[in-house]
């Protein structure tokens, strides 16, 4: 007896977060929940590589793509890094009112600073993005995130301690 062959099919995935429409690849749409995309952000974002991962979780018959990750690509870091200057990073974890986030701040200074200088920038920018972050939620943080908005305001803070090329 002959069985019935199922075909895949494209299905729409809304990304809300960056107003953008995907598809992908199933053979059914409740297939798809759960899923992880990797969506690169390049273009978007005018030349500032960054590769965004999105949770795939189905709405009734909508697919919605929430986000999950945001990572600037090393090659975009190496490139604004030039010599004669410094950088400054950190990695720790936060709370915010719906999930508990890892944050990697990247700062570069314009020239070569002491480390007294590099520390007091580390330090800052911990104690700031903590008190930001704790009254936000985790989908708010990687919109600003995107819109430039927290890197802006940080960068404002830090310019007291030393001024930034990048932040």
């Amino acid at each position: 007896m002959a069985q019935l062959k199922k075909k895949k099919r494209f299905y729409d995935v809304e990304m809300p977060i960056i107003n953008k429409q995907t598809q992908l690849l199933a053979y059914e749409l409740s297939e798809l929940n759960g899923k992880f995309i990797k969506y690169d952000l390049t273009r978007i974002l005018r030349g500032k590589s960054i590769i965004m991962q999105f949770k795939v979780i189905l709405k009734g018959d909508d697919a919605i793509a929430f986000p999950r990750e945001i990572t600037l690509m090393p090659y975009f870091l190496r490139r604004m890094i030039r010599k004669g200057t410094d950088y400054v990073e950190d990695s720790f974890s936060a709370e915010c009112k719906d999930a508990f986030l890892t944050i990697k701040p990247f700062l570069i200074t314009r020239r070569k600073v002491s480390r007294e200088v590099r520390k007091g920038l580390r330090e800052k920018t911990k104690e700031e993005i903590k008190k930001y972050i704790k009254e936000k939620t985790s989908e708010r943080i990687f919109e600003e995130i995107l819109k430039n908005k927290i890197q802006k305001e940080l960068s404002l803070i830090l310019k007291k301690i030393y001024p930034l090329s990048l932040c």
